[in-house]
């Protein structure tokens, strides 16, 4: 099973960073989870011409910055995909209704597409499935032992809220896509033996010397490089993979980051960069 962080951002704009985006390849399947900003052009980099051959699509949560290109991924299945491409999704409650949102958000242009493609007789097909806590997808009957199976569980990222954590299992081995939370009990679980554990984390003692008081929010509702560290000893991780750093490290101090993890985290510990890919 492969880990490809698409995208490694935050709301921060970087050149180097696109928005929070990652794919697990496994067994022939293709799952994204969140789709920020340019998720769509890292996914063809990743070797994905089209959307509309993933499997699933998952949602950690609505912020804007994990959601960006969630209508590119909307269209781009639909208009360059193959005929009939259907689009399978699942977040957390609130999820549907962002769906239907964004549907009428788009519809000057799918109409424009369908007035002008014969094919394309129909808008796009989005099945959306709200999770909480348990099975999100598997991607055969419950007696498989070849399925691939994504459970979740509640995260905590309060003021926003539900917001939910994954998990894939499959192959023999297991990757957490946790999205942006604190630790909490969900994270936890999730994380128990996990092959590779994926944290959107932060710096506070860099964000406190940012001059933008706005910024200085985000402090109590992210895990530190510290606290995905904790959790990763507590759980068993073998492989921690940093993602979404705030601040955007500047080029040639992505070490420190590392090394802040390795004083509470004993495994692999890895900074991502866009494209980036981990094997389970």
């Amino acid at each position: 099973m492969d880990v490809i962080t698409l995208g490694t951002g935050s709301p921060m704009p970087s050149p180097d960073r696109a928005g929070p985006s990652t794919l697990v390849r496994t067994g022939g399947a293709h799952l994204l989870f969140d789709c920020g900003r340019g998720a769509l052009m890292r996914l063809a980099a990743a070797g994905l011409p089209t959307p509309a051959l993933l499997a699933h699509v998952f949602l950690t949560h609505l912020h804007s910055d994990h959601v960006t290109d969630f209508n590119d991924v909307v269209t781009t299945s639909w208009a360059v995909g193959p005929p009939g491409s259907e689009l399978r999704v699942a977040g957390p409650v609130g999820t549907a209704t962002f769906t239907d949102r964004t549907m009428a958000a788009l519809e000057d242009d799918i109409g424009y597409r369908m007035a002008h493609h014969d094919d394309l007789n129909g808008p796009p097909v989005v099945h959306v499935t709200e999770v909480e806590d348990g099975i999100a997808w598997r991607s055969g009957p419950g007696d498989d032992p070849a399925a691939i199976v994504v459970t979740c569980a509640p995260t905590d990222h309060r003021p926003v809220h539900p917001t939910v954590g994954y998990r894939v299992d499959a192959e023999g081995t297991s990757v957490v896509i946790a999205g942006d939370t604190v630790p909490c009990d969900g994270l936890d679980r999730l994380c128990e033996g996990a092959s590779v554990y994926v944290q959107t984390v932060i710096r506070p003692d860099l964000i406190a010397q940012l001059p933008f008081p706005r910024i200085h929010d985000v402090i109590d509702y992210h895990s530190s490089v510290e606290d995905a560290a904790r959790t990763a000893t507590n759980a068993g991780v073998g492989t921690l993979v940093l993602t979404h750093p705030v601040p955007p490290p500047p080029a040639g101090t992505e070490h420190e980051w590392v090394e802040l993890a390795r004083r509470h985290f004993d495994g692999e510990v890895l900074l991502a960069h866009d494209l980036l890919t981990v094997t389970a």
